[in-house]
């Protein structure tokens, strides 16, 4: 143990931090049979086993997770002693990777990041564009943007607001059907879907919409797809106001049904507290989408 090679060490963090030899070997640049060969070593160095390998993944063992805090607290010092080495202990740089809703990275993301960047300059920012949520324990991204309260006391969660979607249709789609209001207009009108499992139907029952499957058009559970099949005069569609707002060709209707109102929760795990790249992308993002656009 007096010699521990800091690149195993760096193996064993990064496969414990994606999940995968291969992504971490992406992350080190390495070959995986280097990776793989190294977080062996460190596992026969120190006479235990780290991962068990289910499936594709690989999974920390109960002493492997003992371990993780301290190989990261091992880390976080290497690359402190590192700046302080170079005189750049006071500047903030490297990768941070954000999860968030596809529509979200698509709309919301963009302009936030571009004043982050002129901000920091030496942070960049990896969008991951998925509507499942990530698994921040198992570092499948530094930050999430969730529309839900995490439940894992692990993670760090900021209530940034609460946000509202309305119902809208294309201009041309209200030239050629007229502009429904109520929940009795939306009965004989024509919706863009979201799956055909019955889910958003009886989502849109709940608010009052008596609807049938011959109202969908079409279907699409690809947020962003579900949008530009509203815009191109598919029917009607639920989307986030301030998205809705920005989009031209697009009115709202359905303006007497009560809107949809979901919290934006910011998350992260419990190196938010000592990642000073990670407070800052944070803390960026936490001002950008708080606000109503």
């Amino acid at each position: 143990m007096d010699n521990l090679d800091w690149n195993q060490l760096k193996a064993f963090l990064q496969t414990a931090q994606t999940g995968s030899l291969s992504a971490a070997a992406r992350k080190l640049g390495l070959t995986q049979p280097t990776l793989s060969r190294q977080v062996a070593a460190i596992e026969q160095q120190m006479g235990v086993t780290l991962f068990e390998r289910v499936g594709k993944s690989m999974v920390l063992t109960p002493t492997g997770l003992d371990l993780l805090e301290h190989a990261r607290a091992m880390g976080t010092a290497a690359e402190a002693l590192g700046l302080a080495a170079s005189g750049r202990s006071q500047a903030v740089g490297g990768v941070v990777s954000v999860s968030a809703t596809d529509v979200v990275a698509t709309h919301l993301l963009p302009p936030i990041l571009q004043r982050l960047r002129a901000r920091e300059p030496g942070i960049a920012v990896e969008v991951i564009a998925s509507n499942a949520l990530s698994d921040l324990l198992r570092r499948e991204a530094d930050i999430a943007i969730r529309h839900v309260q995490p439940e894992q006391p692990e993670l760090i969660a900021r209530l940034v607001r609460e946000a509202r979607a309305c119902f809208y249709a294309s201009e041309s789609w209200v030239q050629a059907h007229g502009h429904p209001r109520s929940a009795e207009d939306a009965v004989n009108a024509e919706f863009v879907g979201s799956d055909r499992n019955g889910q958003y139907l009886a989502y849109l029952r709940q608010y009052g919409l008596s609807l049938s499957e011959d109202n969908f058009t079409c279907y699409a559970d690809h947020t962003a797809a579900h949008w530009a099949l509203v815009r191109q005069g598919m029917g009607i569609g639920a989307m986030m106001d301030e998205i809705a707002r920005e989009t031209p060709g697009i009115v709202r209707v359905l303006d007497d049904v009560a809107p949809v109102r979901f919290p934006v929760w910011l998350v992260s795990h419990r190196e938010l507290r000592t990642s000073r790249r990670i407070r800052v992308v944070f803390e960026a993002l936490a001002e950008g989408l708080a606000l109503d656009r």
